[in-house]
């Protein structure tokens, strides 16, 4: 994830991957050849790449659209029908939506197609510039999540450029905070930025409540839990996935001191108290 405020370099950054922006000093590498060293058009045809405003074609159908890579690298036409079909499933559209024109979708919609047509080619590098920025945040929320599922999936290397400090500690293995003037302030794992900023700048950026961002990055399964026989009858109920913050959320939304933990199976494993939370917390601060 690069991060940081508008005059950071971060989009500047990832252009220099696929040589948008040409390097001046120092090297990119990609599995250990130098950028510099690629046929710029191989270069880009073989990295996806998704932006905010989408860049769909409006008068190619979505198909047609998803197919736009695979078409200038000689794929045959039946490959290509196949391959949309797959990647317009894997984001979670309908095969019919391939015989749509972009104007007929909705913004998530559209930044679907966008990610399916990063993916045509299977490149073995994302570069993703503010793609959830212009969606409305419930829309953003899905989008995000059902990226984390394909990421899973497909496990691709993903340059991920964002304003949003939230939006980089949900998505990113590691972050790069940037600086104004394109100066480095700290690159790190989400939970070492959170728990120990290296500068002022870095304490401010990720904000004051650090310490309730770092209960995101922990789910129910991953801590000790207490006994559930100690819970109340009515206390709401969590799959062991939830976060730590949305377990805590929870509780205060309900006005409960503890939260069930259960599967989809409804078997219990345990409880979360809000005094184990206030526990935990306690322990990160002096981690």
């Amino acid at each position: 994830m690069l991060v940081g405020p508008s005059g950071g370099g971060k989009t500047t950054a990832m252009k220099m991957v696929n040589r948008l922006i040409s390097i001046t000093e120092g090297d990119i590498r990609i599995d250990g050849t130098s950028v510099r060293s690629l046929n710029l058009t191989d270069l880009r045809r073989g990295i996806g790449y998704v932006i905010q405003q989408v860049g769909l074609f409006p008068h190619l159908s979505v198909g047609d659209n998803i197919g736009t890579v695979p078409k200038l690298l000689g794929w045959p036409k039946k490959r290509i029908h196949a391959r949309s079909e797959e990647l317009l499933e894997l984001v979670g559209l309908e095969a019919a939506d391939a015989k749509r024109y972009p104007g007929q979708l909705s913004g998530g919609q559209r930044q679907r197609v966008g990610l399916a047509r990063a993916l045509a080619a299977n490149p073995p590098l994302m570069l993703m510039d503010e793609p959830f920025g212009a969606i409305d945040p419930i829309t953003r929320e899905r989008l995000q999540d059902e990226f984390l599922r394909l990421h899973r999936e497909i496990r691709k290397t993903v340059i991920f450029v964002t304003h949003d400090i939230d939006e980089a500690i949900k998505m990113g293995d590691h972050i790069a905070i940037l600086h104004q003037g394109g100066v480095l302030a700290q690159y790190d794992t989400p939970d070492e930025i959170l728990a120990n900023p290296s500068s002022t700048f870095v304490e401010k950026f990720v904000g004051a409540d650090r310490g309730l961002k770092r209960l995101s990055l922990r789910r129910l399964r991953d801590v000790e839990l207490e006994p559930a026989s100690d819970a109340s009858a009515d206390a709401p109920r969590c799959l062991p996935a939830t976060t730590l913050r949305d377990a805590l959320s929870l509780m205060l939304t309900e006005g409960a001191h503890e939260v069930v933990v259960a599967g989809d199976d409804g078997e219990v494993t345990g409880m979360l108290s809000l005094q184990r939370v206030s526990d935990l917390l306690r322990e990160q601060v002096t981690a």
